[in-house]
């Protein structure tokens, strides 16, 4: 049992806000300090926290074995200008390995070439289905704009990494993709086709790993599926990406994450770490309730149970809509 709280330590007190004087994001983000409360005081709580781990990881020259930072998130997000943070983020590595969802390639490439547009949440899906509109929350995505470009785009990209990884590796048939996981497949398609506004060209650039556990649940999972009716023997080596990821927290010093959303995107992140005593501080955003036990709405302190989060950790989980929190955040945090 905790010792009991001392009522005189509550000795802050609520103050409003002066928007006259709250010149920039900065500012705001300093008044919330005093005026705050509820999920103003969290997000003030998060900065502090995310400024914390991007500090430790710039201290080692961005060494991965003395430092691990891990961001997760959904692929929903790419598909509006919140895409805008994960690239920041990874531009200014800010974050040295990442745990998403197999969308988050197909809306990061697909944007690469074509736009999204600004929708409604009240518009009619039967209307949108027959003119090959597709609504994502409130945000339109053309047929045009995913499926049929992903194709065109990525079986020539594919049948180019087939034919190099052959010769690189001088090896044929099923062999020659042994220890080829998602992360490899990232830096393949940044390296060849990424643009300077997108995820996978910065990840490329940086040779900073992006781990896609559920690599076939996507636009991108099924056109590696078509891609394999013609060479049978490719395929992604999923166990390859659990090794990185194990490398990169099992003798790792210092552990931090920035987590949004729940999923297999979340659990990647703090199973790994749980092998290592869990992490040393992470920021959760989530939108789901905790009462149903799913994953999603499972707060940090529940982590603690499983190991995956140390008892001492500083940690927050921010309730809210993460298209709203991240660019706030980013606007403190990177400007």
């Amino acid at each position: 049992m905790s010792d009991p709280f001392d009522p005189r330590s509550f000795d802050q007190p609520v103050k409003d806000y002066s928007f006259s004087d709250a010149q920039n994001l900065n500012g705001l983000f300093e008044q919330m300090r005093n005026a705050g409360g509820f999920t103003a005081t969290k997000l003030v709580e998060a900065k502090d926290i995310v400024e914390d781990m991007i500090g430790a990881l710039k201290s080692v020259d961005h060494d991965a074995s003395k430092v691990t930072n891990w961001l997760s998130f959904p692929a929903c997000l790419c598909a509006t200008g919140t895409r805008a943070f994960f690239v920041e983020a990874i531009k200014n590595r800010a974050f040295n390995v990442i745990s998403t969802t197999c969308g988050t390639l197909d809306h990061d490439i697909a944007r690469a070439h074509k736009n999204y547009y600004h929708g409604s949440f009240d518009l009619d899906d039967r209307v949108l289905g027959e003119h090959e509109l597709m609504r994502l929350g409130n945000v339109i995505v053309p047929n045009s704009s995913y499926g049929e470009i992903l194709e065109t785009v990525l079986q020539p990209v594919l049948e180019d990494i087939y034919q190099d990884r052959q010769k690189e590796t001088g090896l044929s048939g099923a062999d020659a993709w042994v220890g080829f996981g998602s992360i490899h497949l990232v830096w393949e398609l940044g390296r060849r086709i990424g643009t300077p506004d997108s995820i996978i060209y910065w990840a490329a650039k940086h040779q900073i790993p992006i781990c896609i556990p559920g690599i076939t649940d996507g636009s991108i999972g099924a056109q590696l599926f078509m891609f394999r009716q013609k060479h049978r023997e490719f395929h992604i080596d999923t166990l390859a990406d659990e090794q990185v990821m194990s490398d990169l927290t099992w003798d790792v010093e210092n552990s931090h994450a920035l987590m949004i959303g729940g999923g297999i995107s979340k659990h990647h992140v703090i199973w790994w770490n749980q092998y290592r005593g869990g992490l040393d501080s992470a920021v959760y955003i989530t939108t789901a309730p905790e009462h149903d036990g799913s994953l999603s709405g499972a707060r940090l302190r529940e982590a603690i149970s499983w190991g995956k989060m140390r008892p001492e950790a500083p940690h927050v989980c921010v309730e809210g809509d993460a298209s709203l929190l991240l660019p706030l955040l980013g606007a403190a945090i990177f400007n």
